[in-house]
């Protein structure tokens, strides 16, 4: 059967985005607004996190214990997250309950209330968050791996910065928003069970208005890179390193995520073998790739001892440099199932086809069926995979340490 999506595009521009599915008796929707970390002025790190906070305590005519309750009521599982380019904002819900669901949701971004006190509440939360990082050091060097390995501001930490959050103000909060919620950039996505007809006209009442301007386009810096040491006195020394690799548009795309996944797709796979397994240097290892729309790299983590660091970095980077040397035919079909495998059971969930319609959409300009994503990874070969290794050498890595003792990069 072929797969069917739907699109609308308000007079506003604003666009909608529908993936049905037959099996299920569920829906997710999602509001993809352009008020991601890389977005927000200088000195104002961590304010998106804060305003997602801020804007579901009370909206419309409903304080924020009410709009807590109703919320609840409808049965939905609600989420938001900021990334690099947006916040987003959306649940997952009983179908039935999608009309009332999105009403509510026009409040929460349009007629949001906005009380002093309640940002207060947002801002320490946030503070709170980013000081948990220190009890969390694995989170930690991938957040600040990111920030040093893309030009700056894409790297930039949604959770944000102590000093810069405690200067935040309601003044600047509102004048981000007024920014950002910018309803010609936003898309909205629905996944599951619905009604796109009747989303469409429920979606134009609610959101439909004059076009606004498009926001200032982000000035790239160049990235940190290099190597950065946070010091730290306990018993692991963890470690982050990245290396640049091809954009989700590129035409090498699919072999670079099969190469990844020859690299780290499981237990199986080279680096959690030969640094793990045979080597015993650390607990954990992984790696995976990670892609925006302007700059994407190959991330990965390892967890080890002090004594062991050294080596545990060494035995890493080599096995990056080795695997262009010669994959097998075995670990080739091995990387495509599980990769495959992954894209099957996100299949299964109407949030992550919600969030997935919506992510394509915004870095590809259209929206891949499944049957294509599965026919691209098929497509790919050991000689296809050896020739992006080849013109792709992993290279020039941005590395991070937290922990007592730094590595030697050489």
């Amino acid at each position: 059967m072929a797969e069917k999506f739907d699109k609308y595009v308000l007079k506003n521009q604003m666009v909608l985005l529908g993936e049905p599915m037959e099996a299920v008796e569920s829906v997710a929707f999602g509001f993809m607004l352009p008020a991601g970390a890389a977005h927000l002025p200088e000195g104002c790190c961590g304010a998106s996190s804060v305003i997602a906070d801020w804007i579901f305590r009370g909206a419309g005519d409903k304080d924020s214990r009410q709009l807590s309750d109703a919320l609840d009521g409808l049965g939905l599982l609600r989420g938001h997250s900021v990334g690099s380019s947006h916040m987003a904002i959306g649940a997952a819900l009983e179908a039935g309950n999608l009309t009332e669901a999105l009403d509510l949701h026009a409040d929460i971004i349009l007629r949001p209330s906005l009380k002093e006190d309640q940002f207060e509440l947002a801002r320490q939360l946030a503070i709170d968050d980013v000081l948990s990082l220190d009890d969390d050091p694995r989170h930690k060097v991938m957040l600040k791996l990111r920030e040093q390995f893309y030009p700056s501001p894409l790297g930039r930490s949604a959770l944000g910065e102590i000093l810069e959050l405690k200067a935040l103000t309601v003044a600047t909060s509102e004048r981000i928003m007024r920014d950002n919620f910018n309803l010609s950039q936003t898309i909205f996505t629905v996944a599951g069970k619905y009604d796109f007809d009747a989303v469409c006209r429920q979606m134009e009442g609610l959101f439909e208005g004059e076009q606004q301007q498009g926001g200032q386009s982000i000035r790239l810096t160049p990235s940190a890179g290099q190597y950065t040491h946070i010091e730290n006195d306990g018993a692991q020394v963890h470690i982050g390193l990245m290396t640049e690799t091809v954009k989700p548009t590129d035409e090498d795309y699919y072999n670079a995520r099969v190469a990844v996944s020859v690299l780290s797709g499981g237990m199986s796979a080279r680096l959690f073998t030969e640094v793990r397994e045979k080597r015993g240097l650390c607990y954990a290892i992984g790696a995976r790739y990670h892609g925006l729309k302007e700059a994407a790299g190959i991330m990965c983590y390892a967890g080890t001892t002090p004594d062991k660091a050294q080596e545990t970095f060494d035995c890493v980077v080599e096995e990056f440099n080795r695997l262009g040397d010669g994959i097998s035919e075995e670990e080739i079909a091995r990387a495509k199932v599980g990769l495959k495998s992954s894209l099957i059971l996100q299949s299964e969930s109407s949030s992550s086809r919600s969030g997935a319609i919506g992510s394509d959409h915004y870095i590809l300009g259209r929206v891949r069926g499944l049957d294509e994503i599965k026919d691209r990874i098929d497509q790919t070969t050991v000689d296809s995979v050896l020739a992006f290794l080849r013109n792709n050498k992993f290279k020039d890595f941005t590395i991070v340490t937290i922990g007592p003792k730094r590595v030697t990069v050489k």
